[in-house]
């Protein structure tokens, strides 16, 4: 049996995510000044600490964004990371090895990231609503 009830008046409206171009703007900027930190703490010689360090940025901004935001974001980070983690620094380049594997880490965490952001967006809305019982 179906059993009818009002939605309670005082539900708040999920947070919208942040628009596409704010992300990427954060994404480059932020992919920028990580990677300029990394260069000037010496760190760069190992790719491995930067793409990690990416990754969790490409994640974070996931969780900000939009899931069509996600490619972007992954592909600006890979920008960054290709030209100036990698040798030659300043040298867009492509190793048939390496990059497509760095886009797969970079996009994955972008989408994991928008994935948990709405995951936990919609359980948030659905504790918010509670059934009207007549009693007001």
């Amino acid at each position: 049996m179906v059993e009818w009830r009002y939605v309670a008046k005082g539900a708040r409206a999920v947070p919208e995510p942040m628009a596409t171009p704010f992300v990427w703007t954060a994404a480059s900027w932020g992919a920028f000044v990580l990677v300029s930190t990394l260069d000037l703490l010496g760190a760069l010689d190992r790719t491995g600490l930067a793409l990690a360090a990416l990754s969790l940025l490409a994640a974070v901004l996931g969780m900000l964004g939009r899931f069509a935001a996600a490619p972007g974001t992954a592909l600006l980070c890979w920008a960054l990371l290709n030209v100036f983690a990698a040798h030659p620094t300043g040298e867009i380049s492509w190793a048939g090895h390496r990059d497509p594997g760095w886009m797969a880490c970079l996009l994955a965490a972008a989408l994991i990231g928008t994935a948990t952001a709405r995951v936990l967006s919609a359980r948030a809305a659905y504790r918010r609503i509670t059934p009207y019982d007549g009693a007001a």
